[in-house]
């Protein structure tokens, strides 16, 4: 593992998902998990998030979009999280959500808002 890109990744990770967030799911890591956390937080929020080309709050709008389409969404009350931490507004998340209706289904787009609603509710943004 490219120690460099780890370091780098771990700082972009906490950022956008929060220390405590990122600290409980590398502290729950154990021997058959250790390996992923530490490869995905090098490659994806190391390499990925700390390539300074797209700024965090453009990520964290594709992320979603994209996350969406593939109906993980788990993972996507995370990175609406890390949006909102991101700058990504209400009405931006509401566009968002719009498209993923489109080109992913209403019964995606409801699943999405559903859990756009519970984040919002929860950061008092509803």
């Amino acid at each position: 593992m490219d120690e460099t890109l780890f370091e780098k990744g771990l700082a972009r990770r906490k950022s956008t998902l929060g220390d405590e967030y990122v600290e409980k799911n590398l502290a729950a890591a154990d021997d058959f998990n250790r390996p992923f956390q530490e490869a995905m937080t090098a490659w994806c929020w190391g390499f990925g998030w700390g390539d300074e080309t797209i700024d965090a709050k453009t990520r964290s709008m594709m992320n979603l979009a994209m996350i969406g389409a593939l109906g993980k969404m788990h993972e996507w009350e995370i990175h609406c999280r890390g949006a909102i931490t991101n700058g990504v507004s209400v009405e931006e998340i509401r566009a968002i959500i719009h498209v993923i209706s489109i080109y992913c289904g209403v019964p995606q787009g409801v699943e999405c808002f559903r859990v756009a609603r519970k984040v919002l509710e929860e950061q008092g943004l509803l």
